[in-house]
């Protein structure tokens, strides 16, 4: 009897067990339902036709890049407006909104707290990831670096030695036995010496680093692409979540941003050892008026200018020589008026006659429009606003304008928008500029780019050099290169082509004389 009692009680557990188990499963059941249904009302499950196909990366079957993708977009919207709800991103290629942004109401859109974070691990508390005094600060130090005509000279005969010293000679080597080189590779090499030389008077051959300059190059990429991929997520609370776990992309970034921070360290450390009292580099500037003991926001100064200085400048060139490469005719323009303003026997041009380029001047310009350096923008919108076009804005919106396609807008730039031709820009045979705001590849209003002028001085003193000597015939594809297909972007913080820019360089039969004297 007590055995049948025994059996009876281990019945009545099991049943009591299984009626509990039920109902939590159930009890789980309906609080996941009640999550996804919350979820479902947020932004991210937007499941509007752009939405669903940014989320599905469905975009792809039909774009070979998303700027691409975004482009299209824009052109169908009459507004030129369109909004990404899962991203809480309102995206426009109308003008007249980025005046609105850039200056009408530039206080109403800082980069504000979202994008920060973003990018903070990587930038810090430079100067393009603040906002109210620190960026005051900084600005108003770099203004005071780049502005002055003795300091742009400098520049210019710092770069033009950079071309005439290494440069040069590299592609003169790459001329024999039809050698393959990657010219994105070299203008990125090329870019970061010129700014270690210009804003921290360094010359990289200085350094005393554990690890070959490659790698910090390849770990400042990396760090560069997987920051980006951050603004790109649905749902922030996951790479943020990866970043607490180290985990994933996350730890990658995380050994990508130490091997940088490491490359900055070594670039104060040697400013310090030269002393900088008497000089009058960036760095030096920024040393004399912070604390001793604040490496970190040098770090990010440093970092910041080596984005700017070093990647921009290197996609601009990439993109202006896969361009010109298509394009004969805007070459042979390029050497007669070479010809015209610099000396048979110069290897560089002058500071001056910089100046009188005025079509390479229109042809960069042209090139930037159709490939701009930074493809697009963001702000976040601190109070709720409305655009020009009528398109409402609520409070913590990210607003962003997009210069890629604001390149390709039939109405801006009239029908042949997708073509190269430099002749557009200019008026008389002289440079003529467009609104930044139609052309916001150097920002406008406050915010426009301190480094301007440096950089298209550095742009034009390369394809002078280059041009006037070299012949650079991009790969074919049939050869494993990209020569006739359009170009394909590689994740990042600025525009750089997926697989380099393979090429042959050959030395021009016309130039039969080495060229022999330098300007500067």
């Amino acid at each position: 009897m007590s055995l049948w009692e025994d059996m009876e009680e281990a019945a009545e557990a099991c049943r009591s067990r299984f009626s509990l188990l039920f109902f939590s499963l159930a009890a789980v059941v309906v609080l996941l339902a009640m999550v996804l249904r919350v979820l479902r009302s947020m932004p991210w499950w937007c499941s509007c036709p752009v939405c669903e196909a940014y989320v599905t990366n469905s975009w792809a079957a039909r774009f070979d890049n998303l700027c691409d993708w975004y482009a299209h977009l824009l052109r169908e919207s009459p507004t030129r407006t369109i909004h990404i709800h899962v991203l809480r991103n309102t995206v426009t290629a109308n003008p007249d909104n980025v005046e609105h942004m850039l200056r009408a109401r530039f206080d109403n859109y800082p980069k504000g707290k979202p994008f920060s974070a973003i990018l903070g691990d990587l930038l810090g508390r430079g100067i393009f990831n603040v906002d109210g005094d620190p960026w005051c600060f900084q600005r108003k130090m770099a203004s005071a670096e780049l502005g002055g005509a003795s300091v742009r000279f400098f520049a210019s005969c710092a770069v033009a030695s950079e071309v005439r010293g290494r440069l040069l000679p590299l592609l003169d080597v790459a001329c024999g036995g039809g050698r393959v080189l990657d010219l994105q590779d070299v203008f990125r090499r090329f870019a970061f010496d010129s700014m270690c030389k210009i804003s921290f008077g360094l010359d990289p051959g200085c350094l005393e680093l554990s690890l070959p300059m490659s790698d910090f190059a390849a770990a400042f990429d990396k760090a560069s692409r997987l920051s980006a991929w951050r603004a790109t997520a649905t749902m922030p609370l996951v790479w943020k979540a990866k970043r607490l776990l180290n985990w994933g992309s996350e730890r990658e970034l995380g050994d990508a941003i130490g091997l940088v921070n490491l490359l900055a360290k070594e670039l104060i450390r040697q400013r310090r050892k030269l002393g900088f009292s008497s000089n009058h580099d960036l760095l030096s500037r920024f040393m004399a008026c912070v604390d001793d003991d604040d490496d970190k926001y040098l770090r990010d100064i440093i970092i910041s200018f080596l984005l700017a200085g070093r990647d921009t400048v290197a996609s601009a060139l990439t993109c202006f020589f896969f361009l010109l490469s298509r394009h004969p005719d805007v070459r042979s323009a390029i050497r007669d008026e070479i010809d015209r303003v610099v000396e048979r026997d110069a290897v560089t041009a002058s500071y001056d006659q910089l100046r009188d380029l005025q079509y390479v001047h229109a042809a960069i310009y042209e090139s930037m429009r159709l490939y701009p350096p930074v493809q697009f923008d963001s702000k976040f919108c601190l109070e709720d606003d409305v655009l020009p076009d009528g398109t409402a804005v609520r409070r913590g919106t990210r607003v962003t304008y997009h210069a890629y396609a604001m390149g390709r807008m039939e109405e801006l730039w009239g029908s042949d928008c997708s073509e190269f031709r430099p002749e557009r820009w200019l008026r008389n045979g002289a440079f003529n500029p467009e609104s930044p705001y139609k052309y916001p590849v150097f920002q406008g209003g406050v915010r426009v780019c301190l480094g301007k002028e440096m950089a298209l001085m550095e742009m034009k003193t390369v394809i002078t050099a280059v041009v006037r000597q070299f012949d650079v015939e991009v790969i074919s594809a049939d050869e494993g290169g990209g020569g006739n297909r359009p170009p394909k972007f590689a994740t990042g913080l600025t525009a750089s082509l997926k697989g380099g820019l393979p090429v042959r360089v050959r030395r021009r039969v016309e130039s039969s004389a080495e060229p022999r004297r330098g300007a500067c």
